[in-house]
């Protein structure tokens, strides 16, 4: 069932959730399937709900620096992660960063997949932080299918878990659009592009590792599959190399979209035969992270066979965009 954010709404959902049950809900990044963090039987839900791994752990996310304690033993933390910590959570907690920190104490196994360690964060969308307050932390991945688009409006989500949840909160679309990013505190290293750019979290606690990440699954989101529409998408490095007679064709902006459209295209550019779709008119990666898979979700119900993307400037949240598509094009279908 699907209903408005209202109060009443809430309390249903935090006696959802304290019961053992799964309530879905917006965040600023995308929507996440909410289950009691603490509650073992209320995480295999969130497992079987997504059809996720076990292997694959699970965010948790808490209301306020109050609620982190709970979560994880921040105390085991070496002295310059512990520094970054205080950073960054005055820096961009509440937000779209989740922070990869030791296990806390009372966190069943599950919720981390086995790991020491618990990725955690503190969301900024006001209903989910008041609905954190009224239930306690939650572990919320993304509220979908393993592998499938992240949801980015309620719709979503009630397409693709239907009756595998029992309440869905609809807050309207998300802002950011896409997930979290997820920080390995002791490296420091990004293992996951997400909400916050590269160059912000630099800024703050300055240079991070380059190179790969590490071959466990530290984080959500870092299987070479994921994140993927039903019809087979190709990433392509620029609009150039796009088929003359594509099935569907997903520009990051306007400026690439009028000269491919000017070169390939039939008279008038502005009806080709076949779906066209522009990630950010100015070419703002903002905006275009905040499109991306509500777009994608739209390029499905098209019913095309193949889709074309091109590939964003990797630059602020364009490292995050690229990241999502080319997960999305490996998958093998």
């Amino acid at each position: 069932m699907t209903v408005k954010i209202t109060g009443p709404s809430l309390d249903r959902a935090a006696a959802i959730l304290k019961s053992g049950g799964l309530v879905a809900f917006p965040t600023e990044t995308v929507y996440g399937l909410g289950g009691d963090a603490f509650n073992p039987r209320a995480l295999a839900k969130i497992f079987a709900a997504k059809e996720r791994p076990f292997f694959d752990p699970l965010i948790v996310h808490v209301a306020d620096m109050d609620g982190l304690e709970d979560a994880a033993d921040t105390d085991a933390l070496p002295s310059p992660a512990r520094e970054r910590l205080q950073i960054l959570s005055a820096r961009f907690w509440p937000g779209p960063l989740t922070l990869i920190l030791p296990r806390g104490s009372r966190l069943p196994g599950l919720v981390t997949s086995g790991l020491p360690s618990v990725a955690v964060r503190i969301p900024s969308h006001p209903a989910a932080r008041e609905l954190i307050r009224r239930a306690g932390a939650l572990a919320a991945p993304s509220a979908n299918r393993f592998g499938c688009l992240s949801p980015v409006r309620a719709e979503h989500v009630a397409e693709q878990l239907g009756e595998r949840v029992d309440l869905v909160l609809d807050g309207g679309k998300t802002g950011f659009g896409v997930e979290s990013t997820v920080l390995d505190l002791c490296v420091p290293r990004i293992l996951r592009p997400g909400g916050i750019a590269r160059k912000d979290i630099e800024a703050a606690i300055g240079p991070l590792a380059g190179g790969p990440a590490p071959a466990a699954a530290a984080s959500p989101g870092m299987l070479k599959s994921h994140y993927a529409p039903r019809a087979p998408l190709v990433l392509c490095p620029s609009p150039e190399t796009f088929p003359p007679d594509g099935s569907a064709l997903l520009f990051f902006s306007g400026s690439s979209r009028e000269k491919w459209l000017a070169r390939h295209a039939p008279r008038p550019v502005s009806s080709p035969p076949f779906p066209v779709w522009t990630l950010s008119e100015s070419g703002d990666t903002a905006q275009a992270a905040a499109n991306l898979f509500d777009m994608l979700h739209e390029l499905d119900r098209s019913g095309c066979t193949r889709i074309y993307a091109e590939r964003a400037p990797n630059e602020g949240l364009g490292e995050a965009i690229n990241d999502r598509l080319s997960r999305a094009s490996a998958i093998e279908k």
